[in-house]
């Protein structure tokens, strides 16, 4: 199969859309939305985000040293769409008109509001600055897991398979398809067919 090769470029999708909230020293908190967060250790829990020198929430994170990351669902595509195109220096982001609306909720551990309907809040505290370029990349520890209860199942396990959750694909929103397979599936065998005989 032929293939053609391009300039450098990120094109490492999909990619979580994800919502960070954070506070400044006056208690003035913005909300922003960032492509470039993810995973980075799993003990102690570690996450990263990379935002743009530029961003009003930057500045803020760099001082307080805290943020909260939160996850976004088909109801909050068009919030989280607007809030990355306006800034907040501009435009309070947490009081905004109809189905722009949202709702702050309070965080256990750290000063950042979490998002009321977000079904998952990762309370952040910055651990180190990676000065990368156009970017810098935040490296936190999670603090806190802020769950929605409606995203509990009858034995208290957490359940995002009705959260209708989105990602971010080359310019575009993507709502999560249908499962395909769960961790390790590929690897358990296959249970055999017992022939059941009957007794004469």
């Amino acid at each position: 199969m032929a293939r053609q090769y391009w300039k450098p470029s990120n094109m490492l999708y999909p990619v979580p859309a994800v919502l960070i909230t954070c506070m400044d020293e006056e208690g003035n908190a913005n909300v922003m939305t960032a492509a470039w967060a993810g995973t980075v250790c799993s003990d102690p829990v570690m996450v990263s985000v990379s935002i743009r020198k530029s961003r009003y929430s930057h500045d803020i994170i760099a001082r307080t040293k805290e943020f909260v990351i939160c996850l976004t669902t088909e109801e909050l595509v068009r919030f989280t769409d607007y809030v990355g195109i306006k800034s907040g220096r501009k435009v309070d982001k947490f009081n905004l008109p109809g189905n722009l609306r949202v709702t702050k909720s309070e965080s256990k551990l750290v000063k950042a509001p979490g998002i009321a309907e977000s079904p998952v809040c990762l309370e952040c505290r910055v651990t180190q600055i990676l000065e990368l370029g156009s970017h810098d990349m935040f490296i936190a520890e999670v603090v806190s897991t802020d769950i929605d209860d409606r995203y509990l199942n009858e034995k208290g396990t957490l359940d995002l398979s009705n959260a209708h959750l989105i990602a971010y694909s080359h310019g575009e929103y993507r709502k999560l398809g249908k499962a395909l397979g769960t961790f390790a599936y590929s690897t358990k065998k296959k249970k055999k067919a017992h022939k059941i005989t009957r007794s004469k």
